[in-house]
């Protein structure tokens, strides 16, 4: 059941990310339609953007997100059981050993960082420190060196890039369109017969929507890896209980203190923000009772 859980998971964010290469593709032809005459050469703009974007950003430094969350390292002498316990589930996942982070925050939380093993770190907030026991500790770090193992940081890094690579087209052609740039072509187009007037719309529609689209395709890439780092989580420490009843506690905690960014908001093992309302739509996290279920399934 949890093998098979995992090659779902697997095969799912897969498709995900090949619609995200379909939407970078329809934007590029869009503007390219647009204003340069050639919806191919538009494509090529737009991959080679999100190329760079995607290249760029796997090879940021950790310290770089460890300082945007507040995070300061630790020694095994600093933090022995938060260190021992991330020392065993490395050891189980068969991984390198992690670097080791604390965030100062009364809310319980933790992420990991980096775009391979060998270069990784794990954080955990001082909440989450205090509330844990050892057993939830371990289903928590089990979470966060599976992401680690999984590779799941390098694609979640991938999907942040061709986000904001299809948000900087669109505001791009957005820009264009506002002073003008396309209203030579557009004029172009009025004898088309009526087709020329319905791929401009086409096109102006895959502008507007584009941006809304990849969010949407980036969170559910994002609530897909956090289904399969709790499966593989229970995997590493053959205890669904530890995880389940950490997952209850996150479950009931409050917001983080300090400001989390968007981009960062995905890596953490429990939503820090909390959001409400219509705002759940855009979660990046699956609903934790759902978690639970599918643990409990297992």
């Amino acid at each position: 059941m949890l093998f098979d859980q995992i090659a779902s998971n697997k095969r799912r964010t897969w498709v995900l990310l090949v619609a995200f290469f379909a939407l970078l593709a329809l934007i590029g032809a869009a503007v390219g339609y647009l204003w340069l005459d050639s919806p191919f050469g538009g494509m090529a703009i737009a991959f080679i953007i999100g190329g760079i974007y995607a290249v760029s950003m796997i090879f940021q430094s950790t310290e770089i997100v460890m300082s945007m969350n507040g995070a300061r390292e630790v020694s095994e002498e600093e933090a022995p059981e938060l260190y021992h316990v991330v020392q065993d589930m490395a050891m189980v996942a068969q991984i390198p050993m992690p670097r080791v982070y604390i965030v100062e925050d009364a809310s319980p939380n933790a992420f990991a960082t980096g775009s391979k093993p060998e270069n990784a770190a794990v954080a955990a907030t001082t909440g989450l420190l205090a509330l844990m026991n050892r057993e939830e500790l371990e289903g928590v770090m089990g979470h966060e060196v599976s992401h680690i193992r999984n590779y799941d940081i390098r694609i979640s890094t991938i999907a942040v890039a061709l986000t904001s690579a299809v948000t900087m087209l669109s505001s791009m052609a957005g820009r264009m369109m506002w002073f003008g740039g396309g209203g030579r072509r557009r004029n172009d187009r009025d004898n088309d017969n009526g087709l020329g007037i319905v791929l401009m719309i086409v096109s102006i529609l895959a502008l507007l929507l584009a941006p809304l689209a990849a969010t949407l395709v980036q969170l559910a890439i994002s609530r897909q890896r956090e289904y399969l780092a709790d499966a593989s989580s229970v995997e590493l420490t053959r205890n669904p209980k530890g995880m389940i009843n950490a997952l209850l506690k996150l479950d009931n905690s409050q917001p983080m203190e300090h400001h989390v960014d968007d981009a960062s908001a995905a890596l953490y093992i429990n939503d820090p923000k909390k959001k409400g309302g219509l705002q759940k739509l855009f979660y990046t996290h699956p609903p934790i009772s759902d978690r639970i279920e599918r643990l409990k399934n297992m």
